[in-house]
């Protein structure tokens, strides 16, 4: 049986240390005590329209639901080290939100916080809204679905993602992913998916200069490319794309199926990939 606790204020340091089976209703983490890390070590516990706008709240703790909550620009780092978690429309408005946490489920939220999600472990996020640098570095076992970010250098390093009904307006997203695919999503920006191991995109919608270089085992799958110029420069690229781009630079290995091509350029003696124009030629751009 948890114990309820509600219409509240915490403002000290450590309010709640290590306490178990509780349910927060209508809490307040404030005040002018300014203290920090209010639920630390703490394990089954439930918050309910509650207001946090104090630092470190949610550290080392197991079994975790948040809903209808707001996290402050002031409630920085809010969750790290943190297992079973699950957050239903909240808004997580401060610095390094979540870091080093397994199992997390985000429902509904709306995200605004730099470097959000590094080095996380099974992180699934549906029907939010995220604005962010650094989205998601390192993070692994990643499951997204109808989640609209804008922000810059999203996706690095991660590995084993799945992202279907997503947009994402980002800078050089998965630089060095590793076994990641993408369905049905619009993806704008620069330098997509350089370094990258094992991606796949599906029926998505990319635009932006120079996308997917220095890629190994890169497949595209009936996708559509605008504003893409050196494309696929020194990638093993198996593609299907249903638009002409701009240019194609020194594909390294694989296969190209596209309508037409502004300009191939070949001068380096390694590149060995197939570029197949699909359009009658009175078609092709240039």
């Amino acid at each position: 049986m948890k114990r309820l606790i509600e219409n509240t204020r915490f403002g000290e340091e450590r309010a709640l240390y290590a306490e178990k089976d509780l349910i927060l209703r209508n809490v307040s983490f404030d005040g002018a005590e300014d203290g920090e890390s209010a639920l630390k070590e703490a394990r089954g516990i439930e918050l309910e329209n509650c207001f946090c706008n104090l630092r470190y709240p949610f550290w080392h703790i197991m079994d975790l639901k948040i809903a209808d909550t707001e996290m402050t620009e002031l409630c920085r780092a809010a969750l790290w080290y943190s297992e079973n978690i699950e957050i239903r429309n909240t808004k997580m408005h401060g610095i390094k939100a979540l870091r080093e946490c397994a199992n997390v489920k985000i429902y509904g939220s709306d995200v605004r916080s730099p470097e959000f999600g590094w080095f996380n472990r099974g992180v699934t996020m549906e029907n939010t809204t995220a604005e962010s640098e650094y989205f998601m570095m390192r993070s692994r076992d990643l499951k997204f679905r109808k989640v609209g970010l804008k922000g810059k250098y999203s996706f690095q390093y991660i590995e084993n993602a799945l992202f279907e009904d997503c947009s994402f307006d980002t800078k050089d997203a998965f630089w060095h992913s590793k076994n990641t695919t993408v369905k049905n999503s619009l993806i704008r920006g620069e330098y997509l998916g350089w370094y990258s191991e094992n991606l796949t995109l599906i029926d998505c919608v990319i635009t932006g200069t120079q996308p997917l270089c220095y890629c190994k085992g890169l497949k595209l799958v009936n996708c559509k490319m605008y504003d893409a110029d050196l494309c696929f420069e020194k990638s093993e690229t198996e593609a299907t794309l249903l638009t002409p781009v701009i240019s194609i630079k020194n594909p390294y290995r694989g296969r190209i199926y596209v309508p037409a091509a502004g300009e191939i350029i070949r001068d380096d003696p390694a590149s060995d990939g197939e570029i197949i124009l699909t359009a009658p030629s009175e078609q092709r751009a240039g």
